[in-house]
Parts: structure tokens; C-alpha cells; sequence
């Protein structure tokens, strides 16, 4: 019989009422918010901050991803099925798909197999409508901007100097480096613009970072959106946009409630990218699933030198959530991939390429112990075509350096795939654990960059380009050098270097621009070839997507 595809797969199983789902988490009903039948936006103050330090909060990271896929999502939905198949009180903390990804090259991210969060359609396209509100709170932000501009220019913004970008949550290179404006004078004012895709946005960046409709503003009204002529920041707050843009964003800050496919609770909400943002889920989903539970599952977009360093250096300095222990994923396939095999020869059993690629596996959960001083176990998601010598090499290397490394087998078979990595958790979850950063709040913004260049990716050096010198030269001015670094670089390697796989050693890091996002609480420094606004493959996944005349939906995945 012809395996199912995760679309299929997830057709076939019955979903209960989101509003039974609710009622088991003790949501009174007067405070969930239905969106058809089996998803619900759940109201902020269902948070309470009493019950938070009850919660065991486990943070699922991975190696540096490849093509081959390592499957986090999965073995996030997993681990949850079999905490709650072990008797648990347990709910997961997950991000929104973008909309760039499912149509371009990745697919979704729900999960995969017998281990995904549902309904995944909906979840993978539009969803409960957040990230069309968080590109309509930008881009009315931009079209304040140069309204002012064109009315005048009262403030006295220097169209050159304009760092605010508009967005849309699509894979669209066209749109990366425009000219707007154009016409008649009545047409506005022309200047070179931009655009980059949503999750990219500061928006998200602050919608994701937010803890209240307060807080909210708050942050809204700091970003620097342009510099005047005399070199003084303009921000939202200045423009008056703050209110409206509030207004857009009133329903999308509700966290939202779906299930797995065994009806484990998943509070679903927001979604920067890991290598070009901050790549966590929203502070109040991950606070509402711990008012709600004991155990959290949340994940970190990419590597753990990506996703769990931001979770971990920003979101946990910003916010003080503390996780308890950390699972690293990684497959037998991406350690070949690390160890220099084709992706088309990954089915052939090949030790000597595992070996080679250990270094990359090893590094990262050296990071999550030794840096970041978090208990932690490597789970590796099993394939059908991995083989026992190859499995007792990577499980013999773990621990070796005193990690368990356990076999991780959701895809196929759900939550009951997991069982092992669920006790390993629970054990890890009662050891004692204080979370360290990987730099101080009082480094320099240099000093920042040099830290996690060597103690977290294994550098030696960092050449910081002229123009992105000149912007740590305005961030000191502005008073803003404390804020943490956000790196934007590329998922594939501990380098800015794409093609250096493995556990590249003393090698040289290049920073080719800076950003400061005020708003959000972050400085971004930007490395390599790295893009805020990806672009569509040769062949889109959008061209496997259909719909019958019954409204069901084919091809995603």
C-alpha cells in the first residue's frame, strides 16, 4: 500500500471540537473566541502568571538543518503526544507558518507524519488572519511615512535615510529593491524602496515580543522608521501611527488554539524567521500554554545556533522565561550530508560519513550545555533507511560527552514513537538548571558579535564592514549599544559561509550591515548573502497545491 502524505494522513483523523479542547484546559467559554469548528483565538487575560513557574518549559532545537530535513516540528509535536500519553498535563508553544515557505521550497510547518499539529490547511494558509494584520499595521506605517513626506515633511525626514521597509508574507525576489513614487507630483514623492517578507518585519518582530495591548504601543511607538536630515531618529510615535496600527493588531495578539492529531493542546501564534529574525513564537502563546499546563514543548526555528541562541540570549534576557532542559534533533541522513555525501546517495549506509559529520551535532548540544548551562538530549529522528551501525555510532559519540542521545521514531508512529525521549525529558526537566547568555547586556555591540562568533559558532575573528561600523557609531549615540544581537545569517552553516558545513573552525565573520530595531529590543546584524525577502525556487511547491470541487485539498505538505 502507498504511504500517505502528511496532508492525507491528517484527513483522515477526526478532530475534536477546539471548544472541548478549551474546556480541558479549564478555559471558560466566555474567553474563547471560535474560529469554525476546530480552531479559537483564546483572550489574553486566560494568562496567569501565578501558575508560569509551575511549568517544565522544554526548548526543541536542532543541528544546522539540510536538505534532507530533520524534522524539529515533528519531534516537537511528538514529544508533547507521548508527555501526554505518559500521563502529563501538557500543551506546546509553536510559531504560525509563513506563507513564503509553504508555497516556495520548505512546505509547511505543522509537523509531519503521525506527529502534527491540525487542522494543517488552515494552519499552513491564512490561518486565523495575524500575519495579513501584522503586514497591514506595516505597511500603514509606510504609507504614513511618505505621506508625511509628501504633505510637507514637517519633521524633516531625509527620504535617503528612510530604514522602514513595506512587507508581504509571499516569496517575491521582484519586490526586493524597488523605486516608488513614480507619476505626476500628486503621485508622491520618489524615492528607492523596499520590500521584505512579513515574518521579517520589525512588526513581527514586536508582535512576537509584546506582552499586553500596552506593551504593545509601547513598542510600536519605538521604532525607528527614518532618520532626518540632521540625523535624528523618527520613529512610529512620532508619525502618530501608533493607535491605528494598535487597532489592526487588537484581535491577531490572541494567541490561537488548535490540537494534534492525538488532541494535545497547541497554542499556534506568530512566526519570525531564525535567520533573519528572531525565530520564536510569541511571548503570550508560550505564557498562556504554561498558566494552562505543566509541561511546555516550544521550538526555535533552524539550529541551535540560530533559533535556541535568540530564544535564549533575546527573548529569555527580555522576558526572563527560563527553559528547563533542551532537545537537539538531528538524523542520520543530515549527518551524512555534514560528513559530505550527496543528498541522492543518503539512502546507502555510510559510517565513515556519519562520523564526519558529528561535529556538527556535537557542537550544538556542546553550545546548549556548555554555554548556555541547560540540560539537554539529542533525539534523533529515525528514517527507514538509517542503519544500526549508524544509529550506535551517533548514540556511542553522545555519550561519550556525557549525553544521552535518544532514538526518535514519531513520524511513524506517533506520540507511542516518542516514549523514550518523553522519560529522558522528564528526567532532565527535575535537574537543576540556571540559564547563561552567551555575552553580557553591558558588552559593546563589537564585543556582542565577537562572543557568539567564538563561543557559539566557532570563529575566530569578525571584519565588520564600514557601513555597518557608521550604524554601531549612531547606536551608541542613541544609547541603545545594550540591546541584545539578533544575527541575520544563514541557516546551513555555523559561518556566514553557506557551503562551510560541519563544525567549521577559526574562520572569519563578516558583518555587512546593522540595524536597530528599537521597537522590538534588538540590534540585527546582517551577514553573507542573507535576504529579507527570500524568492521562489525554479519549481514553487505552489505548483503541487489543488483544490477538488469538494473543497479538498491536495499537495500540501
Amino acid at each position: 500500500m502507498a504511504q500517505l502524505s502528511d496532508i492525507e494522513i491528517a484527513q483522515q483523523v477526526q478532530l475534536t471540537p477546539i471548544s472541548e479542547i478549551a474546556d480541558g484546559l479549564g478555559i471558560a467559554p466566555d474567553l474563547v473566541d471560535p474560529y469554525g469548528r476546530c480552531k479559537a483565538k483564546i483572550d489574553l487575560s486566560v494568562i496567569d502568571e501565578s501558575k508560569i513557574e509551575r511549568n517544565k518549559l522544554v526548548l526543541v532545537t536542532a543541528m544546522s538543518p539540510t536538505p534532507a530535513g530533520e524534522g524539529k516540528t515533528t519531534t516537537t509535536v511528538g514529544l508533547a503526544d507521548a508527555l501526554h500519553q505518559l500521563g502529563k498535563n501538557v500543551s506546546m508553544a509553536l510559531r504560525e507558518p509563513s506563507l513564503g515557505p509553504v508555497f516556495g521550497l520548505k512546505g509547511g510547518a505543522c509537523g509531519g507524519g503521525y506527529a502534527q499539529v491540525v487542522p494543517m490547511e488552515d494552519i499552513n494558509l491564512h490561518f486565523t488572519g495575524d500575519f495579513h494584520a501584522i503586514s497591514a499595521a506595516n505597511n500603514l506605517l509606510a504609507a504614513m511615512l511618505d505621506n508625511h513626506i509628501y504633505q510637507g515633511n514637517e519633521l524633516g525626514i531625509n527620504p535617503k535615510r528612510v530604514v522602514l521597509k513595506r512587507c508581504v508574507d509571499m516569496n517575491d525576489r521582484q519586490l526586493r529593491h524597488v523605486v516608488d513614487g513614480l507619476g505626476s507630483a500628486l503621485d508622491g514623492v520618489s524615492r528607492e524602496d523596499g520590500f521584505e517578507i512579513t515574518v521579517a518585519s520589525e512588526v513581527m518582530a514586536i508582535f512576537c515580543l509584546a506582552t499586553s495591548i500596552t506593551d504593545l504601543k509601547e513598542k510600536l511607538g519605538n521604532m525607528i522608521v527614518a532618520y532626518t536630515y540632521d540625523k535624528r531618529p523618527v520613529t512610529a510615535r512620532d508619525l502618530g501611527a501608533v493607535g491605528a496600527m494598535t487597532a489592526l493588531l487588537k484581535e491577531a495578539i490572541k494567541p490561537n488554539l488548535v490540537q494534534s492529531l492525538e488532541h494535545t493542546p497547541a497554542i499556534v501564534h506568530g512566526g519570525p524567521f531564525a535567520n533573519i529574525a528572531h525565530g520564536c513564537n510569541s511571548i503570550v502563546a508560550t505564557k498562556l500554554s504554561r498558566s494552562l499546563s505543566d509541561y511546555t514543548v516550544t521550538e526555535a526555528g533552524f539550529g541551535a545556533d540560530l533559533g535556541a541562541e535568540k530564544f535564549l540570549d533575546i527573548m529569555c534576557r527580555i522576558t526572563g522565561t527560563r527553559p528547563n532542559c533542551s532537545v537537539v534533533v538531528g538524523t542520520v541522513r543530515a549527518l551524512k550530508m555534514h560528513g559530505g555525501v550527496a543528498k541522492s546517495d543518503l539512502d546507502q549506509e555510510n559510517v565513515e560519513a556519519v562520523r564526519a559529520g558529528l561535529p556538527n551535532l556535537l557542537k550544538h548540544v556542546e553550545n546548549m550545555i556548555d554555554v548556555y548551562q541547560l540540560p539537554t538530549v539529542v533525539a534523533l529522528n529515525f528514517f527507514p533507511t538509517d542503519t544500526e551501525a549508524e544509529i550506535a555510532l551517533v548514540i556511542e559519540e553522545c555519550a561519550r560527552r556525557g549525553v544521552t542521545c535518544v532514538r526518535s521514531d514519531v513520524w511513524a508512529r506517533g506520540g507511542a514513537g516518542g516514549a523514550e525521549l518523553a522519560r529522558e525529558v522528564i528526567r532532565l526537566c527535575e535537574l537543576p538548571s540556571e540559564v547563561s547568555f552567551a555575552y553580557a547586556d553591558t558588552d559593546s555591540v563589537e564585543d556582542k558579535i565577537r562572543s557568539l562568533v567564538r563561543r557559539v559558532y566557532g570563529g575566530s575573528s569578525v571584519e565588520i564592514a564600514p557601513k555597518a561600523q557608521r550604524v554601531i557609531t549612531t547606536i551608541n549615540e542613541l544609547g541603545l549599544a545594550h540591546l541584545p544581537i539578533c544575527v541575520a545569517k544563514t541557516q546551513y552553516s555555523f559561518s556566514d559561509d553557506p557551503r562551510l558545513l560541519g563544525s567549521p573552525r577559526d574562520f572569519t565573520f563578516r558583518v555587512k550591515n546593522i540595524k536597530v530595531n528599537a521597537g522590538a529590543g534588538f540590534i540585527v546584524v546582517y551577514t553573507g548573502d542573507i535576504l529579507t525577502m527570500p524568492g521562489l525556487p525554479k519549481v514553487p511547491a505552489a505548483t503541487r497545491i489543488d483544490v477538488d470541487d469538494c473543497g479538498t485539498m491536495s499537495g500540501l505538505l
